[in-house]
């Protein structure tokens, strides 16, 4: 006979399961667009008589709840979702694959849930979160649309992430949707203020504005918009962009939310006025490590040591970020050309993030100093205590022994890594660079056809081929075919799209060029690239300009061997504007 199981049957670990789930506190980026529904009564599915054979199954996954075994529980239910049909089990099998953060069975189970019950707005929220992430934002509308038209919130800023790497085709009916959404629902916060980030995304802020606008008719302090209309306003160089803002820090100083995500908005203009907000938040929460690591990257930046050196010695007391700690006091005593003092905090740095770029400036410290030996013998012994490291370690020595000029040392050390570890690709790539300082193109390009024999998509690989054949070969065709193929798995990389405007100028396309070489610099404003985009302006007769952006990158980098070159080769004797010393 058929048995009946009530949903009941896990009730208890499922409320545990979800409150795991709750106790995940999303990063604040993550949480200003996610889907927000409002709370809504328990959902009282009906009782249903399950087949026979599907309860042992069900049993399988209760148990496996029990005994923690996520893996099988999980499994099981996504097995039973489209079997039964029972929004039950299609609850279930969502919100563990939520807890577990596996996005693609989420939605799919999310979709069926959907499918049993339309007016669901949870079921739909999520779903609408995980098509965007998948960057499906389009089809996200339809389900945040469904949201509002059944009573829910929706939160329509979610298709904002990501937007401008939508096609233009998405991105267009997109906002002919929301265009119409705002026609049904004229007073909705979201929707305005979702508008007002996509027209910022496109360029268009006096429309951005002008949605700001209305919606602060609505909701006054509306933490994205006033500190969207800050943005704005910056940007377009107005009087007092951050008015509005300040005005709602005042009405409500404690408003530690906002008050931060403005001192991080100033970090990107103001690193004065940053530091006063920081120094706010840190009065009311003195030992919160990220406010004082923040405070002291913000005194370092500003130029004052001495204070950036007591935070980060107050995270070392707190025992909070204490490798970050180590590394920027490293840097500190670096500036200050205490360099042993530098080397003890770097060596203090544990195998965390930090470490590498930290074994990085142990080297080149050693290394400028004329200490080879104890460089070497650094590394050596870094290999054999962190064994989990090694490959870096080995690709890592053997970049800061070429820098300096020791390239037969740093081959041998490849040749030892590359003994252990023959097809691993950071080093097969270090010793493709290491053949290009030395000339030997022709080994350059075998380490890298390597490579790409093994992944055809390594956008590092095939950049670094293409470069060097537009820069050092007249084989253009092939260069562009490598950068392009490059530039569309990286289509934002700043050392690709300086790659596609140096092979365009040397085809002789130099208005091309030059959109791509100004992209590349605002993202990275390298000397190599002040170098590259320089000459193609000098090229295009615009010579103030170039003599602009090179000096720029001179004041930065004087001794960087392209830029030295490419003024060599151009003559430029003065980086002064023309006229400009008979005008002094």
């Amino acid at each position: 006979m058929p048995f009946r199981l009530l949903y009941k049957i896990s009730l208890v670990l499922g409320l545990a399961l979800l409150g795991a789930c709750a106790s995940q506190t999303p990063n604040e980026d993550e949480a200003s667009v996610s889907p927000q529904v409002e709370a809504q009564p328990e959902v009282k599915h009906p009782e249903r008589p399950f087949p026979e054979d599907s309860l042992y199954d069900l049993l399988v996954a209760e148990f496996a709840l029990r005994r923690r075994e996520y893996n099988t529980a999980l499994e099981t239910y996504l097995a039973l979702t489209p079997e039964l049909n029972d929004p039950g089990i299609s609850s279930h099998a969502t919100h563990l694959s939520q807890f577990m953060e596996r996005d693609e069975d989420t939605l799919a189970a999310a979709q069926y849930w959907v499918s049993q019950e339309p007016d669901n707005i949870e079921a739909r929220a999520i779903v609408a979160q995980q098509l965007v992430r998948g960057g499906n934002n389009l089809e996200a509308m339809q389900h945040l649309a469904a949201i509002e038209r059944a009573g829910g919130s929706a939160n329509f800023a979610i298709v904002s992430r990501n937007f401008s790497q939508l096609s233009p085709r998405d991105r267009s009916k997109i906002v002919i949707e929301l265009n119409t959404l705002n026609a049904e629902f004229p007073n909705n916060g979201s929707l305005l203020l979702t508008q007002a980030l996509l027209h910022n995304e496109l360029g268009q802020n006096d429309l951005a504005l002008d949605k700001l606008a209305q919606l602060f008719e609505l909701e006054p302090d509306q933490h994205q918009a006033l500190l969207l209309e800050a943005k704005i306003l910056a940007e377009k160089g107005a009087k007092d962009p951050y008015k509005r803002v300040e005005k709602a820090l005042k009405d409500n100083p404690e408003d530690r939310a906002l008050r931060l995500r403005y001192a991080r908005l100033l970090a990107a203009t103001d690193m004065v006025a940053a530091r006063g907000q920081f120094e706010i938040l840190s009065a009311g929460a003195p030992r919160d490590g990220d406010l004082l690591f923040s405070l002291a990257l913000i005194n370092r930046e500003v130029g004052d040591p001495t204070a950036a050196s007591a935070y980060l010695r107050q995270l070392l007391l707190l025992e909070q970020r204490e490798d970050e700690a180590h590394y920027y006091l490293g840097r500190i005593e670096e500036d200050r050309e205490r360099f042993e003092d530098a080397l003890l905090h770097y060596q203090n740095v544990g195998s965390g993030e930090e470490y590498l770029a930290a074994a990085s400036r142990i080297g080149e410290i050693l290394l400028d100093g004329g200490h080879l030996e104890r460089s070497l013998e650094w590394f050596a012994q870094q290999r054999e205590a962190k064994p989990e490291y090694s490959i870096e370690l080995y690709a890592l020595e053997a970049d800061l022994l070429g820098t300096a000029g020791q390239t037969d040392l740093a081959l041998e050390l490849i040749d030892e890594g590359l003994a252990k570890a023959p097809e691993e690709t950071s080093l097969l790539y270090t010793r493709a660079m290491l053949m290009e300082r030395r000339g030997d193109l022709a080994r350059m390009e075998q380490d890298l056809r390597a490579i790409l024999r093994e992944n055809p998509d390594n956008a590092t690989a095939l950049n670094a081929l293409g470069y060097t054949l537009a820069n050092r070969t007249d084989r253009y065709d092939e260069a562009l075919t490598l950068i392009s193929r490059a530039l569309e798995l990286q289509p934002g990389e700043p050392a690709i799209l300086d790659s596609m405007g140096w092979v365009l100028y040397r085809t002789g396309q130099a208005d091309q060029a030059l959109g791509y070489l100004q992209r590349a610099y605002a993202r990275f404003p390298d000397a190599e690239v002040a170098a590259h985009l320089g000459e193609v302006m000098w090229a295009l007769g615009d010579r103030d300009g170039a003599l602009e952006i090179w000096r720029e990158a001179y004041s930065k980098q004087p001794d960087h061997p392209v830029l030295t070159e490419t003024l060599r080769r151009l003559q430029v004797e003065s980086l002064q504007p023309a006229g400009a010393d008979a005008e002094s």
